[in-house]
């Protein structure tokens, strides 16, 4: 079976041939159901390209959920914005991106994987330079870093089309692995910002260039331990440091990634294909803006929508604009794609891939602050006013040496997830972990309460780490059996932007999570948010089991 384009020429090599001929950019024939196919030339196509992938995918998390640190240390140097303002940074960032993925899971088909990855890399580097520029400005408004913020957001979108993307190269068979090792190694994007972003505002890593350091008001910290306030540090290396990963990456994607015509048809067709990633990029911004003006609170927004009707107002103004905003071929192909929305099963594993990625990412976004806060003061009750007090602790752990292990864990055993799932079934491991992360965020919400109402909530620190540990591991193995489930439920047409739609709803959980928990700590009352979760998990358990596990389920996995 030789792999051939008119235009490109041979492009791959019969089956049992030695010699290895050049694959271009565009290629015209991809059979990998078919075993022969797949190990002349598939197998070796797509490994790279999940390779290049993988560490465009992990930047694009780092850029994404850089607001959960860097608020963290915007009140270590004394920002003039209270707590509930900088909760509102990575609740934007998280809103972004969650948008910004319901176009995404639709680049692939329009535009072609190399077209794609090669661009989205490449628009990361303006919200990195743009926040490095800001945060030199602490005097700025507050507007000015919510655009940075609302800007960080495409890295967010990223992982759908990402996602997408790998669907299309391997077997079915296959998969589970490889959508695991994607997403896995991808998401350590998270850890590596926790870990990266405390060490580069260290140093002044780019010289006069690079900027002034201020100097810590509150004590800081790294993976090593604390750094104590008076200190000089440079925020603005939060920002700037992902430059120097993001440009070589766009390269390695124009040059070593491809395309597959019998996905994305039109995909050769280049400055088309950018153009019509911009528009929905562009257009995707528009109602992210405008839900989160009528979300915020004075004097950025309105104040009048509660979030769990801005939510949905945001997603389905997001699919409104995308469809009537579409044209020419773009309009047919979006058309076809909104075909997974009459499938029940787009909704029932919607559900579930909130439960695993929704909690990983939005535990990952609001845990550094959340650990400051609840462990970083001693509280304590006035018994004549019945008034709660908070002054600072100093036995406080720094979230900056903790809260990467969580995101790490949930990382690391995301391939696990995939691996099993590939050998034992999907709903089967979904189950699994639905029942522990109903237990474990039950139990994380007690350790909440308890903290919070004790003058040495330190000494609760190592259940609440060690619990939430248990939940993103139980997350991370969660997301792998989750995608290894559409694997087998969908066709390899609907399977991407199904990947890509449930992990675009899924990802709402980085705005949910740091204003659910945000709201409650205000109120005194941060285990109310995790009890919360808990019954969100365990309504989902039932819905697993009923479509997939129970004797007369719509398709039994297994």
């Amino acid at each position: 079976m030789n792999l051939r384009n008119k235009q490109h020429g041979v492009v791959g090599v019969a089956v049992g041939g030695r010699e290895r001929e050049h694959v271009p950019a565009n290629i015209p024939e991809w059979d990998v159901e078919n075993n022969a196919f797949w190990e002349s030339i598939g197998k070796r196509v797509a490994t790279r390209n999940l390779w290049i992938s993988i560490p465009a995918l992990l930047c694009g998390f780092a850029v994404w959920g850089m607001w959960g640190i860097i608020t963290v240390q915007m009140l270590n140097l004394g920002f003039p914005f209270s707590k509930e303002e900088l909760f509102t940074l990575t609740a934007i960032a998280g809103i972004s991106g969650a948008t910004m993925r319901i176009p995404s899971s639709f680049f692939i088909r329009l535009a072609g994987g190399r077209n794609v990855i090669f661009l989205t890399t490449a628009m990361l580097l303006a919200p990195a330079i743009g926040t490095g520029i800001v945060l030199q400005h602490p005097e700025w408004p507050l507007w000015t870093f919510q655009v940075m913020a609302l800007w960080s957001g495409v890295g967010g979108g990223n992982f759908a089309s990402s996602m997408s993307n790998i669907s299309t190269f391997f077997p079915k068979r296959l998969q589970g692995t490889a959508l695991g090792l994607n997403a896995g190694l991808g998401n350590f994007g998270v850890t590596t910002m926790q870990v990266v972003i405390p060490l580069v505002m260290t140093i002044g890593m780019l010289g006069s260039f690079g900027g002034e350091s201020m100097t810590l008001v509150k004590d800081s910290g790294w993976i090593l331990g604390k750094i104590t306030a008076g200190t000089q540090t440079y925020i603005q290396n939060a920002g700037f440091a992902w430059v120097l990963s993001l440009v070589p990456l766009a390269v390695l994607a124009w040059f070593g990634m491809n395309n597959l015509k019998p996905i994305s048809p039109d995909a050769d067709r280049t400055v088309a294909s950018f153009a019509k990633i911009t528009y929905l990029y562009t257009l995707a911004f528009l109602p992210a803006i405008f839900m989160l003006y009528l979300y915020l609170p004075a004097p950025t927004g309105l104040g009048v929508l509660n979030m769990w009707v801005a939510i949905p107002l945001d997603i389905i103004t997001a699919l409104l604009v995308m469809k009537l905003a579409a044209f020419g071929t773009m309009k047919e192909n979006v058309a076809k794609q909104f075909a997974i929305f009459k499938n029940k099963h787009t909704w029932s594993l919607t559900a579930l891939y909130i439960v695993t990625f929704g909690s990983f990412i939005g535990f990952s976004m609001a845990l550094p602050l959340s650990i400051t806060i609840i462990f970083g003061d001693s509280h304590v009750l006035d018994p004549a006013s019945g008034v709660w007090t908070h002054t600072k602790n100093p036995n406080a752990p720094s979230a900056f040496t903790y809260a990467w292990i969580g995101p790490f864990v949930g990382a690391a055993v995301r391939p696990i997830g995939g691996w099993i799932s590939d050998k034992v079934g999907g709903s089967i491991v979904t189950q699994i972990i639905s029942a522990v992360m109903v237990a474990a965020s039950a139990y994380a919400g007690w350790i909440m309460m308890q903290a919070f109402h004790s003058a040495t909530p330190e000494v609760y620190f190592t259940q609440f780490i060690v619990t939430f540990i248990v939940l993103f591991a139980a997350t991370g193995i969660g997301n792998g059996s989750t995608f290894r489930t559409v694997g087998v439920i969908f066709d390899r047409v609907q399977a991407g932007p199904v990947l890509g739609w449930t992990s675009a709803v899924a990802a709402y959980g980085a705005f949910i999570a740091p204003v659910v928990i945000g709201d409650q700590i205000k109120a005194g009352s941060p285990e109310n948010a995790l009890y919360g979760f808990a019954a969100f998990y365990a309504v989902c358990l039932f819905v697993n089991w009923w479509f997939y596990l129970r004797k007369n389920a719509y398709i039994k996995n297994p």
